[in-house]
């Protein structure tokens, strides 16, 4: 009876605090190891913002004299540090200890995300370095922990806005929010965690779904590998094996597995396979078990259509930007993430353009459990691409996203760049034309909308632009004008007038420059409104003067919810009315961000209008033609 008594008490203490601890659940849901320990909760910190920490040999630190939450960034109010201002640096300090149990494994430390550069060190010792602010990372660290002790983490991470080398997206370059960018992420703010393998362990794995010939093509990439080790694939519905392939551990082949009988993955039937990887030694020893999972889907498109499984499928999305009012970057909760999909399904839309950001995997598989379609974008504003080091880094850094992500059924296309501004005539089109082939290269079964609402080169798969008239009858007129056959397209010798969108000064008249090459739209590809609307409506938001001088918004302020809905509904049904020329939209935005007033919903999640009336214009189909 004690001992039932004392192991409820264990319980409990556990309960509490796997509760306690932020963010508790696996990051990595298509690669799910049991053994495995979270790294989130309270670290120390201290703040480098004139970059001397390395010369004061903060890597040799035992604890600094703050608290943060991780995986929360110091900006948020979340990480209980709130500092607002730009942070150039910042060193954080935790003990680890790896489990008893771990003795004689290899053991991996894993970054869900750190902004931008960052340094790792055990017990002083440089372990690694990373460049990307949204792409994950992992180090071995057997030799630092295998000992069973405690030892000291110490991360440093390093970020550079303002030398418009590393995408910035929506974070603001200034010291203060204004328009439509934002307070900033700075450091740690995804997920840390350890993990137990084995030397003949998956790295990762590609997976192509190819319903046209009924099979499953997985290709693995290992830690190192032996010939005499097997690589076991269960793809199961439920508790039934429906398909399998056992193979020797060879690194890099595809394996085809046949998959006759099963349902394809969409909005309408989100249907989901479970698998198992499974690397056995000669003697049948298990060395590695991984969980994953798979939708049956394809992606692709034919004339100026998009098909989701061999069917036109019409996208009606909107503009996610993931910010979060205690947590900016990060979602509060696991909970928060689905609960956005949740709030977009329910006015309308079957999928989303995530903006400007790199979301964390979680939210990619509630898109895959709830059935929503996602359009993956890099945090592409505040680079300068006439700098190679620019180059550099989004190269690298866009193609570890998308090594990430490219197993989830939910993603249907991918955006490297949106409203770029053709900044110079040798750089930009360079980056471009390497941006789509490094995409198509890494995942060849996905359009690519290279730039989305800018200044296209010849290499693009959907033309995507945006247009924020606010009349529904002007706004047809002006993305597509039948009299001309034209459609609405940015011209490079566009100009802005003396600052780009993200506030940041323009490089210069382009038309005193060399000549250059453009791809001009010929109805022949997926044409795309995939930002438009973005209406305020004072009614739906109220606030004192004082504080509305600062808001954002586009167009016009509708004054009551009734003009809002008139003006909307006016909108969606003038793109619908040519949707043989415009296959999609994108409607602009899911929430209030910060001072801009343009979401459906406001930045704490509570609705601003009638979900039923939403859904009945969002939810629109164009007829059948």
């Amino acid at each position: 009876m004690k001992r039932i008594f004392t192991f409820a008490i264990m319980l409990v203490a556990f309960v509490t605090a796997f509760a306690a601890q932020p963010r508790a659940e696996y990051p990595r849901p298509q690669f799910e190891r049991s053994e495995w320990v979270n790294l989130n909760g309270e670290w120390t910190y201290e703040l480098d913002l004139v970059n001397t920490g390395f010369d004061r040999k903060l890597f040799n630190s035992q604890g600094f004299g703050d608290k943060i939450i991780v995986p929360f960034c110091p900006e948020s109010k979340l990480s209980g540090v709130e500092h607002k201002d730009i942070i150039t640096g910042i060193w954080y300090h935790r003990t680890i200890q790896a489990p008893a149990a771990w003795s004689g494994k290899k053991i991996m430390l894993h970054f869900g995300a750190v902004y931008y550069e960052a340094e790792v060190y055990v017990d002083g010792n440089f372990v690694g370095r990373h460049f990307g602010g949204s792409s994950p990372f992992a180090l071995d660290v057997t030799k630092y922990l295998a000992d069973g002790k405690a030892h000291n983490l110490i991360v440093r991470a390093l970020s550079d806005l303002r030398a418009r080398t590393q995408g910035s997206g929506k974070q603001s370059l200034r010291n203060y929010s204004y328009g439509c960018v934002y307070t900033r992420t700075t450091g740690i703010w995804q997920t840390v965690w350890m993990e137990a393998t084995d030397n003949y362990s998956l790295d990762h794995v590609q997976v192509i779904t190819d319903i046209d010939n009924h099979q499953v093509i997985v290709t693995p990439r290992y830690y190192t590998t032996t010939a005499s080790n097997t690589l076991t694939i269960n793809i199961k519905d439920g508790a039934k094996v429906v398909a399998k392939k056992q193979v020797a551990q060879v690194e890099g082949l595809p394996i085809v597995i046949p998959f006759k009988k099963y349902q394809t993955w969409s909005p309408e039937n989100p249907k989901l396979y479970d698998v198992e990887y499974i690397i056995s030694d000669k003697d049948g020893k298990v060395l590695d078990r991984i969980s994953s999972y798979l939708g049956m889907r394809k992606v692709h498109t034919d004339g100026n259509k998009v098909y989701l499984n061999n069917q036109p499928y019409y996208q009606r999305l909107v503009l996610d930007q993931g910010f979060y009012p205690d947590g900016i970057w990060t979602a509060p909760s696991d909970a928060a993430l689905k609960h956005d999909i949740e709030m977009s399904i329910a006015v309308g839309f079957n999928g989303a353009r995530l903006h400007q950001k790199v979301f964390e995997e979680r939210f990619l598989y509630w898109a895959d459990v709830l059935g929503y379609l996602v359009w993956g974008e890099y945090a592409s504003w505040g680079v300068d691409v006439s700098l190679p080091e620019t180059a550099r880094n989004y190269l690298t850094e866009w193609q570890n996203i998308i090594v990430r992500d490219r197993n989830h059924p939910s993603i249907v296309t991918w955006t490297p760049l949106n409203e770029a501004w053709y900044p110079d005539n040798v750089q930009y089109p360079r980056l471009v034309e390497d941006l789509y082939t490094v995409t198509h290269i890494t995942d060849p079964t996905r359009p690519v909308n290279t730039v989305s609402g800018g200044i296209i080169t010849k290499d693009y798969d959907i033309c995507a632009m945006h247009n924020y008239e606010q009349d529904g009858e002007k706004l047809k007129a002006k993305v597509y004008n039948p009299e001309t056959g034209k459609f609405y397209h940015y011209s490079a010798k566009y100009i802005p007038k003396s600052k780009d969108s993200s506030g940041m000064p323009t490089v210069g008249d382009i038309s005193t420059k060399a000549p250059f090459k453009q791809a001009e739209y010929d109805g022949k590809k997926p044409y795309f409104l995939d930002e438009f609307g973005g209406i305020k409506c004072l009614e739906a938001n109220p606030k004192k003067d004082t504080d509305r001088k600062a808001s954002w918004g586009y167009g016009k302020s509708a004054v009551t919810k009734e003009d809002f809905y008139k003006r909307l509904e006016a909108q969606v049904d003038a793109l619908l009315s040519i949707s043989d020329k415009v296959w999609g939209y994108c409607y602009t935005q899911l929430t209030d961000v910060e001072q801009e007033e343009n979401g459906i919903y406001l930045y704490d999640r509570t609705p601003k209008y009638d979900a039923a009336r939403l859904k009945a214009i969002f939810g629109k189909n164009p007829a059948t033609k």
